[in-house]
């Protein structure tokens, strides 16, 4: 499999073409997400004023949230992020591990 990835093959285009899919749908799932919040927050807190008229500590809640909470949240779903897209380079690496193997040594189990 590594031999058909690295020499551009149909089958290692295919591969690379499933893996880079993957990782696309996975960013712009999050870019979605980011842009909801990032858009969705400013229209909650200037169509609704009873929620941009509330308190926390003293300060007004759009601050407090925009502000402040906002980026901890950026930060952890960027951690996210980077966990899920190993995740995937790991999955793809192990299908390709397996497909290098020789047929009686995929680690398949043997009735």
């Amino acid at each position: 499999m590594t031999r058909e990835i690295d020499e551009q093959t149909g089958l290692g285009e295919a591969y690379m073409r499933s893996l880079l899919r993957t990782q696309l749908r996975l960013a712009a799932r999050l870019c979605l997400v980011l842009a909801v919040v990032v858009i969705g927050l400013p229209l909650l807190f200037a169509l609704v004023p009873e929620v941009r008229e509330q308190q926390v500590l003293g300060l007004p809640l759009p601050w407090v949230v925009l502000g402040g909470l906002i980026y901890p949240w950026f930060v952890v779903c960027g951690w996210w992020y980077v966990r899920q897209a190993e995740r995937n380079e790991d999955d793809f690496a192990d299908l390709v591990d397996r497909a290098d193997r020789p047929p009686g040594d995929r680690g398949e189990e043997r009735r």
